[in-house]
């Protein structure tokens, strides 16, 4: 029995381990056991990647089973490390289709999370570029789910959080790249509704993300920098950076958190303070084109080694929603108001607008995702209570990656699908075989 949480360490859960070290193994696995969920590298927040009885660790089963350079076609076990993938890859001028925040998940979490990006707006997310996959069901059989074969089941595992059968591998095509850099533009907004503006002129941009300032108040609420950017071409290089090596290097992180931080490190005042030098610093650079390394223009936060430590040994949660275009200012408005009147301290919030999704309880909807951390206490949760009410009024909904502590009936107002979902996970007796703790609260 192994004491298992997610990323924000809460909350946390027994649960017996299989570890599987080759594919074959998976069947029977899945058949001899009921209660249990896969597990890729635990970078989902909350309670997704925790079985209600057992847990199946993937992460042993990483192999490229094959590539083609000639399409960028290329067929991963669910078990791949992202930034493995891309420290073999993108040296060789290819780039996965779309990452999401952290390079240290698998293959396998991303296309149950349907994870998103930084161009979500114009590419969708990580499940739209899956081709095909295999996948072990509950029962035991093997499958292959694709847009012709077993489309149903393709459309359930995507963004299904593990809940249809564990992934095997997948197969999916990575996009050409020129250099390693990114050409990024940055623009200063001194408000909200300049942000969100901004990320709608934006909208042709490969990539654009929003960092948004949720203390601040006033004329300045929602004051953010938003960040646009491109791969860079050899010409880019050559007018930004001249000289500089075509496919550099990632550099690893120099700075690591050994140990929990005092819960109090993170308050109102010492986030108030990085805000605003992060503001000031942001809004210098703003106006004219830089180039920039893909690892800290996607991954800006995988630089610091264990920053999941800087909340204290309570941890902490990340509050993701998402509302409809058409509600987003007024919605997101009412939200930061009142963030900001609380004072509750985020030091992660970042604002993007994103396109619709295709996976049965997937979280993208056309609109604007706002992602906040916060300290896991009473006044945050009743605060998140409130937030929750305003998601849902505004026809909104949360993601079930970064969930921790949502109810059945906000989840269920904002996935119109779930019933569909359902149906399916009983029709392949998964309902009754495959349970991870975010299942069981949720009743999914």
């Amino acid at each position: 029995m192994t004491e298992f949480f997610g990323w924000g360490r809460y909350p946390r859960y027994p649960s017996d381990v299989l570890d599987p070290t080759s594919p074959s193994e998976l069947p029977s696995l899945m058949a001899s056991h009921t209660g249990l969920v896969a597990r890729g590298n635990g970078r989902a927040y909350g309670d997704a990647a925790i079985g209600e009885k057992t847990t199946i660790v993937t992460r042993a089963l990483d192999r490229i089973r094959a590539f083609d350079p000639a399409t960028g076609r290329i067929r991963a076990e669910a078990g791949l490390l992202l930034s493995d993938l891309l420290e073999a890859m993108a040296p060789r001028g290819f780039f996965p289709p779309v990452v999401p925040g952290t390079k240290f998940v698998t293959i396998g979490g991303m296309i149950a999370s349907d994870v998103h990006g930084k161009n979500h707006h114009r590419d969708g997310g990580f499940g739209d570029h899956v081709e095909s996959l295999t996948l072990a069901l509950p029962s035991g059989d093997v499958v292959n789910c694709s847009r012709e074969e077993n489309a149903e089941l393709l459309s359930a595992t995507i963004g299904g959080m593990g809940l249809t059968g564990t992934i095997i591998d997948a197969t999916f095509r990575l996009r050409r790249i020129e250099t390693g850099w990114m050409r990024q533009t940055t623009i200063a907004a001194a408000n909200l509704e300049e942000a969100l503006k901004a990320l709608r002129e934006t909208n042709n941009a490969a990539y654009s993300v929003a960092w948004i300032d949720c203390l601040a108040r006033g004329r300045s609420m929602g004051r953010a920098l938003i960040f646009a950017a491109e791969h860079a071409t050899m010409q880019d290089i050559d007018a930004l950076r001249p000289g500089a090596e075509r496919f550099a290097p990632s550099k690893a992180g120099r700075l690591s958190i050994p140990f929990d931080l005092p819960s109090l490190t993170l308050n109102r005042l010492s986030v108030a303070a990085f805000n605003e030098i992060y503001f000031r610093s942001g809004s210098l650079k703003a106006g004219y084109p830089f180039l920039v390394h893909w690892n800290p223009y996607f991954f800006p936060l995988d630089g610091i080694g264990a920053w999941n430590r800087i909340y204290g040994p309570g941890g902490f949660l990340q509050y993701q929603c998402v509302i409809p275009a058409k509600h987003a200012d007024i919605a997101l408005n009412t939200i930061l108001d009142r963030i900001s009147h609380r004072g509750i301290a985020s030091f992660l919030a970042v604002l993007k607008q994103m396109g619709p999704s295709h996976g049965d309880i997937s979280f993208p909807m056309d609109g604007f995702t706002l992602a906040l951390d916060m300290p896991i206490n009473d006044t945050v949760l009743a605060l998140l209570n409130e937030l929750d009410k305003i998601v849902v009024e505004f026809g909104g909904r949360l993601y079930l990656a970064k969930d921790t502590r949502q109810s059945p009936a906000t989840f269920e107002a904002g996935y119109p699908n779930l019933s569909r979902f359902r149906d399916l996970r009983r029709a392949i007796r998964a309902s009754d075989r495959i349970s991870s703790r975010l299942s069981l609260r949720l009743g999914i």
